[in-house]
């Protein structure tokens, strides 16, 4: 390493994630020395093979549906045709548009933009290998490392030698199967579930647990499965994989605890993610990874090395975008010896199955396991006047209160926009609103939002009839 010249710079980011390119974009356009190196994905993971493709193509399975069921609202299309060229190209314009647009925007803030792969060899100091096949050592003041996470596979055997697709080698469309296998009931399978069923695949979830989406109330889990079975899929649970293999003929075969199996064109394997550290030569570093391989660090996303921090994924931040982008926040005012923290934060999100089931705060179950006096409230989203004139009625509103304070401590909507209305209880959240507030807030008609007003009208009721 003495050989060869050490570049300095004030700033460098390792992994140009939501958080990493923000800061390293916000603290170039003010005038630090800055370089960011990321291996692969120009904009990040999310822009590339995750969130941006992905509902890019829930647009598309949704315009499907709209077509099948425009007779109700008094129009008269054909049956629709599902193109994977004409898909592969809606998803290619949207990425490459932002993908082309990240470029633009890393050269204009004035930053070192490195396409390479970055490994510790010393604290703040890293080797570089670029896709040009040229090595440069970076030292920085402060260094964040925001390398994200990517699909894990699991461990069952054959998995790897099948050529399972994942949630990033599916978006490459190479054709709609015709019997699709997937292998996980979480946040990613319903999606990809609900997508390709739209599309006409015929779709199999194989899920081991007792319900779907495992985090979720099982009253909402069982609307969802529900809503799946409605739309083709086949949703199998307590369904535990222990082999994967080809046969023949191509075709792929899960093989199940109970001996039976299960075959199909393609098998999804989404079962959760990895975080992207094992090369990273993080005890070179000084920092210290949990059992988990995720960075370690403290609520100010400070690791256990000096002047080193993490975020996003690979900090063990929820897999969100969004927080992705508070981490951001967070940094820009710690880095200029701020005090900011990520403890207390509410973080929203959303299930882009169709329709959407939109998630903030404490479900039900964990209200009451924290040890709060929970009174809940349901609606159907058929009493939502604006479903009414979508014909788009499918699904349900549940909220969490606590029934002492009347404070909101949670929420699951599941159904038409849900993720636009969901923002509106995080607010209240944070503002400390008594549910009373959202109950009498006059909210414009008719919108789905204004369906807060009957959901905690709803809540009334039930306590009165208690």
């Amino acid at each position: 390493m003495n050989d060869r010249e050490i570049e300095d710079v004030d700033l460098l980011v390792i992994g140009g994630g939501k958080a990493g390119k923000s800061l390293a974009m916000d603290r170039a356009r003010a005038g630090w020395k800055v370089a960011m190196v990321e291996r692969d994905k120009i904009g990040g993971t999310c822009i590339n093979v995750a969130c941006i493709p992905t509902k890019a193509l829930v647009g598309s399975a949704r315009t499907v549906l709209a077509a099948r069921q425009a007779e109700v609202m008094g129009v008269e299309v054909d049956e629709p045709l599902v193109s994977v060229d004409g898909l592969r190209q809606h998803k290619s314009s949207v990425v490459d548009g932002m993908v082309a647009a990240h470029k633009k925007m890393f050269a204009d803030s004035g930053m070192d933009f490195i396409l390479g792969t970055a490994r510790f060899l010393a604290p703040r100091t890293v080797e570089i290998e670029t896709h040009d096949g040229d090595l440069r050592l970076l030292r920085g003041t402060d260094v964040v490392i925001n390398t994200g996470t990517t699909p894990a596979l699991p461990d069952v055997a054959g998995v790897a030698e099948s050529a399972a697709l994942t949630s990033e080698t599916i978006l490459q469309l190479e054709r709609l199967p015709r019997r699709l296998l997937i292998l996980g009931g979480g946040y990613v399978g319903c999606e990809f579930a609900s997508m390709y069923a739209l599309f006409g695949s015929q779709v199999i979830m194989l899920q081991s647990r007792s319900q779907l989406l495992h985090r979720e109330d099982p009253d909402i889990a069982a609307e969802v499965a529900e809503i799946l079975t409605d739309q083709g899929v086949e949703v199998r649970l307590n369904a535990r994989a222990t082999a994967v293999r080809r046969n023949g003929d191509g075709e792929v075969l899960v093989i199940l605890e109970d001996g039976s199996e299960v075959d199909g064109d393609d098998l999804l394997v989404a079962t959760g993610r990895t975080p992207v550290t094992a090369d990273l030569g993080l005890p070179a570093a000084g920092v210290e990874i949990t059992d988990r391989g995720f960075i370690q660090v403290d609520d100010h996303l400070h690791t256990s090395a000096d002047h080193v921090w993490a975020a996003g994924d690979v900090a063990g931040s929820p897999q969100f975008t969004h927080a992705s982008w508070n981490d951001f926040r967070i940094l820009k005012a710690n880095l200029n010896h701020g005090d900011a923290a990520t403890r207390g934060r509410i973080v929203p999100y959303t299930v882009f199955i169709t329709p959407e089931l939109a998630r903030v705060g404490s479900t039900e179950t964990q209200a009451r396991a924290q040890g709060h006096n929970v009174a809940v409230s349901k609606i159907a989203v058929s009493a939502i006047p604006r479903a009414k004139t979508l014909h788009d009625t499918t699904g349900t509103w549940k909220a969490v209160v606590d029934a002492d304070t009347n404070l909101i401590l949670g929420a699951a909507l599941l159904g038409h926009n849900a993720g636009e209305v969901i923002s509106t209880l995080q607010m209240a959240m944070l503002g400390g609103l008594r549910y009373q507030q959202v109950r009498d807030a006059v909210l414009t008609h008719p919108t789905m939002g204004e369906g807060l007003n009957l959901l905690f009208d709803a809540l009334d009721d039930q306590r009165h009839r208690a």
